[in-house]
């Protein structure tokens, strides 16, 4: 007699989840209620970055660290920096490789009775703040044991971007190359790592109905959501990036300037809660120290602590000026017309498959007087562009419903 626990499928998602970005968060909201529609049965994991984080927002699903690089106590890249050569490769060969070693060991395991290990989102395919001993390598090292284990391998939608470094673009090709299946989420993807498979972003099939009471607001109508970055150029290190975020700081205070003067309401957002603990302070205080006057209620700053808080903030807006991935494309989601500060080609390809692609501009490239005429056309434009966003979204929908159709066809 066969029981339902020897025939039940298993699936583990991995990601850099559990870290409070919320676009990542969002990822896994989405694979997860696609796999309780298509699968109802199925078990899930996660193996992630913080899988406590994990454990505590999803009751029915197993987490495991990725890496033991991502846990508690580990040294920063800064301080290594500050060892000297002798002592870091004597570390490397006494702690790291043998501790590396049973690492290995220990993943062999968890992917144990796993049917399908799911790669997605997170911005893994790219070499933004990443290095190719971080995402990179736990990439390919977990798609190696998943092979190994006899597991398919599958990337869903994945967003992909320039890569410098050499190792880091084997590290990506080679896991890529272990794959039964591959999707990207905007033609830039596809073009920078030449394969098949062209979706878009898995937040964009979670049901229209899961956002639609949240988009009620009150107020004039006039609210424009600002979304802030504490951007430090590409390599993410604060310690080299100063200038490049003061330059930011100084350029997007000055656009919130203009936008109270000319008597908007103000929401201010964030999309990662781990690292953009300062860009709003800062702009607040710049705003007053350059004497922007506005009234009471017309610049609003409230806290959030999950993806729900986020989208009842995007909802409360009309128009959105953002430059996160995923303040932008939530905000496409909820049909809020949008101007991208953009970081990363992706922001583009994103903005240009909903067809605002002249309203971006290159966030180290900024120009205010040029964000102002986009924020005023965007205004202008927006009963037009309102329903276009929205027949967009539901064609991404109707196309990721395709894509789960063929995806859990190799469970």
């Amino acid at each position: 007699m066969t029981s339902v626990a020897m025939t039940r499928k298993h699936i583990s998602i991995f990601g850099n989840f559990g870290t409070q970005n919320l676009g990542n968060e969002y990822t896994l909201q989405a694979m997860i209620q696609s796999i309780r529609r298509y699968l109802p049965d199925a078990t899930v994991s996660c193996i992630c970055s913080n899988p406590d984080d994990t454990s505590a927002r999803y009751d029915d699903v197993s987490a495991f660290r990725m890496s033991p690089r991502y846990g508690k106590g580990v040294k920063s890249r800064a301080r290594a920096r500050r060892n000297n050569a002798l002592i870091r490769n004597l570390r490397r060969l006494l702690i790291s490789i043998p501790a590396e070693v049973m690492h290995w060991l220990e993943a062999f395991k968890t992917l144990k009775g796993t049917n399908m290990l799911v790669m997605t989102g997170t911005g893994m395919l790219g070499d933004f703040g990443i290095g190719p001993f971080d995402l990179h390598y736990e990439i390919l090292k977990w798609s190696i044991i998943a092979r190994l284990r006899g597991c398919k391998v599958l990337f869903v939608s994945v967003g992909a971007g320039r890569i410098d470094h050499s190792l880091s673009r084997w590290l990506v090709k080679s896991a890529l190359s272990l794959a039964d299946y591959r999707s990207y989420r905007d033609g830039f993807s596809k073009a920078c790592l030449e394969s098949i498979g062209l979706y878009p972003d898995l937040a964009f099939s979670l049901p229209a109905l899961d956002v639609a009471d949240l988009r009620n607001h009150s107020g004039n109508g006039r609210v424009i959501g600002l979304g802030l970055m504490e951007y430090y150029g590409k390599a993410c290190s604060r310690e080299h990036g100063e200038d490049i975020y003061q330059d930011y700081l100084r350029k997007i205070s000055a656009f919130a300037g203009w936008l109270l003067k000319q008597k908007y309401t103000v929401r201010l957002l964030v999309g990662d809660l781990l690292y953009d603990t300062r860009v709003k302070h800062d702009v607040i205080t710049i705003l007053n120290r350059d004497g922007w006057s506005y009234e009471e209620g017309q610049l609003i700053d409230e806290p959030i602590s999950s993806v729900e808080g986020l989208l009842a903030q995007l909802a409360a807006t009309d128009l959105v000026v953002a430059t996160r991935f995923h303040n932008v494309l939530l905000a496409l989601m909820l049909n809020k017309p949008v101007v991208s500060i953009s970081y990363d080609p992706k922001n583009d390809a994103l903005m240009a498959g909903v067809g605002l692609a002249e309203y971006c501009q290159h966030i180290e490239h900024l120009d205010v007087k040029k964000l102002i005429d986009q924020f005023i056309a965007l205004e202008e434009n927006n009963a037009i562009l309102k329903p276009f966003i929205e027949q967009r979204a539901e064609e991404f929908r109707r196309r990721l419903d395709e894509q789960y159709t063929v995806v859990f066809s190799h469970c």
